[in-house]
């Protein structure tokens, strides 16, 4: 069965902590309460001044880039990024998204569904 809704409709939770991630939005597009049984797609906003934490974990994820202009970073380089720009981070790679514009920096992350199973 197909599921069809509007991203404004899906709930934006902050997960900043203000040290780790700052000015981080996270909305969970499609995830298993859908029916997704293998992935998850998920909706970042970084507002100006946002980053992610500087993390790594043992699946590898993709990202398309929306809107706004950002960097991702990496132990052996940073990546400038603006919309149109995919990424493929691999497994146990570290890394960071950061918000290097003035307005939000927005981007589609799709990961395996036990990540938000």
């Amino acid at each position: 069965m197909a599921v069809v809704k509007r991203i404004s409709a899906v709930e934006a939770r902050d997960i900043s902590d203000g040290v780790e991630a700052v000015n981080v939005l996270k909305q969970l597009l499609i995830g298993p309460e859908d029916g997704a049984p293998t992935f998850a797609v998920r909706l970042f906003t970084l507002g100006p001044g946002g980053h992610t934490p500087k993390h790594s974990h043992p699946f590898e994820h993709g990202v398309v880039v929306l809107e706004g202009k950002g960097e991702l970073w990496t132990v052996t380089a940073t990546h400038p990024l603006e919309p149109g720009t995919v990424v493929l981070v691999a497994p146990d790679e570290a890394h960071q998204f950061r918000n290097t514009g003035s307005g939000p920096f927005r981007f589609i992350c799709i990961v395996p569904a036990h990540v938000e199973g």
